[in-house]
């Protein structure tokens, strides 16, 4: 099938790419000029794992384009995804500029019957607004249809390749044959694709993200009540994930989450309750856990300092908001490294693809290590904020030679208590 998706972001890459990889014609278009010149060198602008590989292999084999001529894909298309971006506005609520920009840019271009797909995380109500849009523009028939995304960063194309399920929000039999073709080779094993309205749809992205961003400040408020009352959370964790009902995803104790979903999902989901008259205060609470837990964190490295790491040096381990992606949208390590240098401290950070990322962010104004042991030399203290795999079987006689107050602030509790006592080292964590 001939596809195109508008977008080349993190959600725009991967599905267009995916979709090449099954054998259909893909056209990805971006309004940036200099992205999608580097795409066609083979530049990627993101890190996630497996899709260099997909995007050179669908390119050569001409399954796979880049293009900023918009109109172009969208003439040449039977199906149009939108996958650009949906940022949060200052009040919490979903900027849908884009996602309306690219539906007149559709609305425009519509030279026969075509499927308009909304892959952006969008409030309940979009596809109506997406449809009295371009029916004001135009008579050619259409139909929007939406398909959230439900890929984790870092797995983001096994996700799509290999997915649970794929949710479908039609309210047109035409338009769920053709999104049943377009997915059905994902799903030789067993046809996991759930169809149901427009709006049931909008809300299912919505409602599965808020779910996850509550077991993670679910879990963390518990932490803080275990480390009050003299509880081990890693015992208490233990003991509630066994319990089938509840499982073990999404219940390790931190700092908190970030990215580019739960934050600003849980808002937008807030404002949608509070234009609607309903009450929210779960994923008001929701919210609020995760803000105060950066905060609590950073608060343990003051309290053991007494106040005062002005002129202290502090070495980073972890920049991303997560591990495998370059991702630092929301990331809890802006706060830290935010309020360190406030207080007046040094930082130097070292995370295995953020580098770049990190620089946009901060500049010059923190130092920038090639490894994970280069970064600790000449430091006070050691702060972990990503749970990189390779930071787990750490070197600790390196720490201890080169952390010069041996203090390690762990934010994702990646060791044992005991066993960083039994060597001397002040281990402070969540």
């Amino acid at each position: 099938m001939k596809i195109c998706v508008i977008g080349t972001g993190y959600v725009g890459l991967v599905a267009g790419t995916c979709f090449a990889d099954m054998g259909n014609e893909v056209i990805c278009a971006d309004n940036n000029p200099e992205k999608i010149s580097k795409l066609k060198e083979g530049i990627i602008p993101i890190y996630e794992p497996g899709l260099e590989e997909l995007i050179k292999n669908n390119s050569k084999e001409n399954r796979l384009t880049f293009t900023t001529d918009t109109a172009y894909a969208i003439k040449h298309s039977k199906a149009c995804f939108i996958a650009v971006s949906t940022p949060q506005r200052e009040d919490g609520s979903c900027n849908l500029d884009y996602v309306l920009n690219v539906a007149r840019e559709i609305a425009k271009n519509l030279n026969e019957y075509k499927v308009i797909v909304n892959k952006s995380t969008v409030p309940v109500g979009t596809a109506e607004k997406l449809t009295k849009l371009i029916k004001e523009i135009t008579d050619v028939p259409f139909d929007v249809v939406s398909n959230p995304e439900f890929l984790k960063q870092g797995a983001a194309v096994n996700d799509f390749l290999y997915p649970d399920r794929v949710i479908i929000g039609s309210n047109s039999d035409k338009a769920s044959e053709i999104m049943k073709e377009i997915y059905l080779p994902y799903f030789r094993t067993g046809n996991r694709m759930i169809f149901m309205d427009v709006k049931s749809a909008e809300m299912t992205k919505y409602a599965a993200n808020a779910i996850l961003a509550s077991r993670i400040s679910f879990i963390n408020e518990i932490a803080n009540i275990c480390e009050k009352v003299g509880a081990d959370i890693e015992n208490v964790r233990t003991g509630i994930s066994s319990d089938s009902r509840i499982g073990n995803k999404f219940l390790f104790p931190g700092i908190g989450f970030g990215g580019s979903c739960f934050p600003k999902d849980v808002s937008a989901l807030i404002t949608v309750a509070k234009e609607n008259g309903c009450s929210s205060q779960i994923l008001e609470a929701v919210k609020e856990t995760n803000n105060n837990q950066k905060k609590l964190f950073f608060d343990k490295v003051l309290k053991f300092y007494n106040n005062d790491i002005k002129g202290k040096t502090f070495a980073l381990w972890g920049l991303a908001f997560k591990p495998k992606t370059n991702d630092m949208r929301e990331a809890p390590s802006i706060y830290v490294v935010n309020m360190l240098l406030k207080h007046g401290a040094k930082v130097q950070a070292y995370d295995p693809q953020a580098r770049e990322t990190a620089f946009e962010i901060f500049g010059n104004s923190i130092e920038y290590a090639d490894s994970a042991y280069k970064v600790i030399e000449n430091s006070d203290a050691l702060i972990i904020l990503t749970e990189w795999n390779e930071f787990r079987k750490a070197n600790f006689e390196k720490i201890k030679l080169n952390v010069k107050d041996c203090v390690i602030f762990d934010g994702r509790n990646l060791f044992n208590r005991k066993h960083l006592a039994d060597l001397n080292i002040n281990y402070i964590c969540i």
